[in-house]
């Protein structure tokens, strides 16, 4: 069963979460994982885009968008979900993917905004009454 984590800022901001998405990505594809990233839009995966190749001056974090003929160990998608098993879905969406539960693992991040905040209840709710495993960890 999938193994569910929220992990809850302490700041407010979209780039914030965006950040720490490149960081736990770096982390997973370090430890041998193949990560996909789910965006809400196409401009939220050219962000996500641009900031794996730059959040950090020493990172490479090797990726590629849903659609491209490349193949890397980090997907990032707004529009599809890839076929091939990944060990980490990292949800960024407003919604829960629908093929969330062939990962081994799913995290939310959660930043200091009502209406985050009460997006996140509810995906929570959603995972708890289908009786996931959820950890909770509170950052910074």
């Amino acid at each position: 069963m999938t193994r569910v984590t929220f992990y809850v800022l302490a700041q407010g901001a979209v780039s914030d979460r965006h950040q720490f998405a490149c960081r736990l990505t770096e982390k997973a594809v370090n430890q041998g994982s193949k990560v996909m990233i789910a965006t809400n839009d196409e401009a939220e995966t050219k962000a996500l885009d641009e900031l794996l190749w730059q959040f950090r001056a020493e990172s490479f974090v090797p990726h590629h968008t849903y659609g491209d003929t490349l193949e890397s160990p980090v997907l990032l998608s707004h529009d599809g979900d890839d076929i091939q098993q990944h060990d980490l879905l990292i949800n960024l969406r407003r919604n829960i993917p629908g093929a969330f539960s062939r990962f081994a693992r799913l995290v939310e991040i959660v930043i200091q905004d009502p209406a985050d905040k009460q997006l996140s209840r509810k995906h929570f709710t959603y995972f708890k009454e289908r009786g996931y495993e959820i950890e909770t960890h509170n950052i910074g």
